[in-house]
């Protein structure tokens, strides 16, 4: 992640990098690669003390987020960071309390809430034209992320990725959580559900289902994903699919139909950083995703992912496939969600061409 923004800080006028810390051999020659005016270091409180830095970014695994987190603050930065906040709940809510205290900005990277057709699907929902909203559908499913591949500290594929929708649904509701229950499949035998669906409702009685997992033909010859938003109201509907290239929104209200395909922009680390940087120059948040959001969003998904377990996540398939699907993403050049391994090369150089 760290390496994604440095590519978009680079481009963006408002921005100068300053550091880059990191311990890594492949990653530091890579660094100096992509940012040849920032000073590379592998001691992070140099960053900290230096009173010339506005901001610091953490961008390495949860469980590190934390320390570095209050170490900024204390230091008087602006932050930020992944998402999520820390590796455990009740460390992520004392993150946020911590930050509510602070007269710091603090943006989580919730790449959703930087996303033009989530705002413009809600847009349309909220002007009334699709009436009432009733039900929120959401699915991400793709051959993606395998465990044993790193993200440890992140959580089980629902909770690293499945959160990003859990926070999608509560957006668009407009309402905080109230009722819930999930099924998940221990997919291969592995030890957690690597496929979970929860519905429920919101306190306003809106109801929501959410399909997440990286289970969607990792053999495939030809691989696919199905990924979708459909929400649904008293009088119309709008939903989104997308291809990881282009996002395609669709309509269909008492009054207007509109059909809007545009560039889907991954994880939307351009609008982020840009965003960040004009709040920090008003002093005030101009759009960016804030850590109450994210901690909400991190403990409804483990919520979630704990009533699947509670509920019996049954076994399907074996351990020897998991290791096949594995061994064929160390050699793919193009897929879903490639390991680290696929972005530096051993030479050290960065490689994003491949990436999706």
């Amino acid at each position: 992640m760290g390496q994604l923004y440095g590519k978009e800080l680079l481009k963006n006028p408002l921005w100068e990098v300053a550091y880059v810390c990191d311990t890594g051999v492949a990653a530091k020659k890579a660094a100096a690669e992509m940012l040849p005016g920032a000073t590379i270091i592998d001691e992070e409180d140099r960053i900290f003390a230096d009173p010339a830095i506005d901001v610091a970014g953490l961008f390495a695994l949860a469980d590190s987020r934390p320390a570095q987190l209050y170490k900024a603050l204390s230091a008087g930065k602006h932050v930020i960071l992944e998402k999520p906040v820390a590796d455990d709940i009740q460390t992520e809510w004392d993150v946020a309390v911590a930050v509510e205290k602070s007269n710091r900005m603090v943006a989580v990277n919730m790449f959703n809430r930087n996303a033009w057709y989530h705002k413009m699907m809600i847009d349309f929902i909220r002007s009334g034209e699709i009436g009432e909203l009733a039900i929120i559908r959401i699915a991400h499913m793709t051959p993606g992320h395998m465990p044993q591949e790193g993200h440890g500290p992140e959580g089980p594929c629902f909770h690293d990725c499945g959160m990003h929708y859990v926070d999608v649904a509560r957006w668009y509701a407009a309402s905080e959580y109230d009722t819930y229950h999930a099924q998940g499949v221990r997919m291969w035998s592995y030890t957690d559900p690597w496929w979970v669906q929860a519905h429920g409702t919101f306190r306003n009685g809106v109801v929501f289902d959410i399909t997440q997992g990286f289970v969607y033909g990792h053999m495939a010859q030809v691989q696919t994903h199905n990924c979708y938003v459909d929400v649904i109201g008293t009088k119309g509907i709008a939903r989104l699919k997308h291809d990881f290239k282009t996002a395609t929104v669709e309509l269909h209200g008492m009054h207007h139909t509109i059909t809007k395909t545009d560039d889907f922009n991954d994880k939307k680390i351009d609008i982020l950083v840009d965003v960040f940087a004009k709040s920090v120059l008003a002093g005030k948040n101009m759009g960016y995703p804030t850590v109450k959001d994210s901690v909400i969003a991190s403990d409804m998904a483990w919520k979630m992912f704990d009533d699947a377990v509670k509920n019996g996540a049954p076994c399907i398939g074996k351990p020897e496939e998991m290791d096949d699907i594995i061994a064929r993403r160390r050699t793919m050049k193009q897929g879903y969600g490639l390991p680290l391994w696929h972005i530096i090369d051993e030479a050290g150089k960065t490689n994003f061409k491949n990436q999706k």
